[in-house]
């Protein structure tokens, strides 16, 4: 586990809600120099803290779409079904992230696509092509109320004030 002090965190915070921050204004934001803040960001990188770069992109602005998430349980928790089926979700683009979960359901699909008919044809070819797919759960997104954010950095960091 990394020791992070305030710096590091205020790294964190600010990458993590402007990704395109040039480096030198990163280093004055946090109050440093450019070197020792670009030494900082390449510890933090290194560490596996920064998992990557990415660009937020308009789905709505892009066109049509439809956001679903399912919920999904296995025929059985064998690892040759896990491992099959966990296969088969990482080949489809439209399922943009799923979770393994611990509970009543296996895994939580989001799936982003452009109509219904093009989700249940996605539906249909994993339960045709046997992925250990039970039963499925569609629960389809009618309108964002709180997209992704910034993870509360201070409370898993132990430095949450009461």
């Amino acid at each position: 586990m990394v020791r992070l002090d305030d710096r590091d965190l205020a790294i964190l915070r600010i990458l993590s809600a402007e990704g395109r921050i040039t480096k030198a204004e990163l280093a004055q934001r946090i109050n440093l120099s450019a070197t020792p803040a670009w030494d900082r960001l390449k510890r933090l990188e290194q560490a596996g803290l920064i998992a990557g770069y990415r660009a937020e992109i308009s789905l709505k602005a892009l066109g049509p779409h439809v956001v679903v998430f399912v919920a999904a349980e296995l025929a059985d928790h064998t690892a040759a079904t896990l491992r099959i089926f966990e296969e088969a979700v990482a080949r489809h683009d439209e399922i943009v992230a799923c979770w393994a979960l611990g509970g009543g359901f296996d895994y939580l699909m989001q799936v982003v696509t452009i109509d219904i008919d093009s989700y249940q044809r996605l539906i249909d070819t994993l339960l045709e092509a046997r992925v250990g797919l039970a039963r499925y759960y569609t629960y389809i997104v009618t309108k964002p109320v709180k997209g992704p954010a910034p993870p509360p950095l201070d409370l898993l960091a132990g430095l949450q004030k009461d």
